[in-house]
């Protein structure tokens, strides 16, 4: 698969995440933080049981909220919206507009998700997810944030429209061999919708895209299409398109070149020899009546 999300983590194709991929991730997240809770927990009776009740109440408190709330945010704001859970079902925590989340966007998720998640055992989760048109729980919708599939069939990527005439050809000299599959899938995603984008999130995500672009071919985007990063990404788009197709002919044409020259010999010695040998034995009769008529004479 495809990656759909590049660059600074801008995911191309917001696709809400179903919600029993989101249950099952949040499951495995779960089961995570309760190990490493248990784990930290176990160290800290070992190594303050000399304190009293008290004290180990508090560090136990201090734990809980360490790892099963600070540790989600401290993940999702450093993996830009991919847990461990998430990441094993393709999911990712974007924006509503399809950027990285940040560290408040984290925090907000988390400090929500403790309440719905873990003090309702989930519940306020789910019936917040099945009554939203997106499947948003409360703490994505107080943070401004959207669960989407990253995972999406390389066939659904759809037609990038053509460059400008007056760019066409322009990159024949351009290398994209170490342009990755993952990026072109991205690249060719942000074409088919970058006008149901608002535009200075379209220009901002043709930005990042057209510098990923130029450094995996070693060339610079041009000056003159530098404020229009969109086009440029059409062109180089449309050059490699034109390659792909100037490639396959090549293997039909040899196939054809193969073919041609077993075709002449076989009509050429058929001809010639049926007709001469009929034509000529004919007009022998006559010279045998000519001389037939000699001795009367």
């Amino acid at each position: 698969m495809s990656e759909l999300v590049t660059g600074e983590a801008v995911a191309l194709e917001l696709r809400p995440a179903k919600l029993p991929s989101r249950a099952l991730a949040v499951l495995i997240d779960l089961i995570v933080a309760v190990l490493v809770y248990l784990a930290v927990l176990i160290g800290l009776v070992t190594a303050t049981s000399s304190l009293d009740d008290a004290a180990q109440a508090a560090l136990s408190v201090a734990a809980f909220l360490l790892v099963l709330v600070g540790g989600p945010i401290a993940v999702e704001t450093l993996s830009h919206g991919r847990s461990l859970g998430k990441l094993a079902f393709g999911l990712r925590v974007v924006r509503d507009d399809g950027g990285p989340v940040r560290f408040r966007h984290a925090l907000v998720r988390g400090g929500v998700g403790m309440i719905e998640i873990l003090m309702t055992f989930g519940v306020v989760a789910c019936i917040a997810s099945l009554v939203s048109e997106r499947g948003r729980r409360l703490g994505d919708v107080f943070a401004g944030t959207l669960v989407v599939r990253e995972r999406i069939p390389v066939g659904r990527a759809g037609v990038a429209p053509p460059p400008p005439p007056e760019l066409a050809g322009r990159f024949t000299e351009l290398d994209l061999s170490a342009v990755p599959d993952g990026l072109w899938l991205a690249v060719r995603q942000y074409l088919t919708r970058m006008h149901q984008l608002q535009p200075q999130v379209s220009w901002s995500m043709a930005s990042r895209l057209a510098a990923d672009v130029a450094a995996r071919t070693g060339a610079a985007v041009p000056p003159d299409l530098q404020a229009q990063p969109a086009a440029f990404l059409a062109a180089v788009v449309h050059e490699r398109q034109s390659r792909q197709v100037r490639q396959q002919p090549r293997y039909e044409g040899g196939g054809e070149q193969a073919v041609a020259p077993v075709s002449p010999p076989a009509v050429a010695p058929v001809s010639p020899p049926a007709v001469a040998p009929v034509s000529e034995k004919a007009p022998e009769q006559p010279q045998s009546r000519s001389t037939g008529f000699a001795p009367p004479a």
